[in-house]
């Protein structure tokens, strides 16, 4: 498989770039789905709170979607210069 993306002018760091791209999303959407879950277990044991955890579960979704966004940018800078 190597040599076949050697072949078509790609290069080892275009598929690291590619890898390291969709880990970044497969681990934000297992954070958000963390996340997400903990807040509507919180939400139905303390049904008063549910406006205050909501809040805290919205901050921390864009927290973990920004760390994402900065992983997958970094992915496509690898990838377009891959000889630095």
């Amino acid at each position: 498989m190597l040599n076949l993306l050697l072949e078509m002018g790609g290069s080892v760091s275009t598929l690291g770039a590619g890898i390291g791209a969709g880990l970044a999303v497969v681990g934000a959407g297992l954070g958000i789905g963390k996340v997400g879950g903990s807040a509507m277990e919180g939400m139905a044991r303390q049904p008063e709170m549910a406006a205050k955890i909501q809040t805290g579960m919205i901050i921390a979704a864009a927290l973990v979607e920004g760390a994402a966004l900065f992983a997958i940018a970094v992915c496509f800078l690898i990838a377009k210069n891959p000889g630095v």
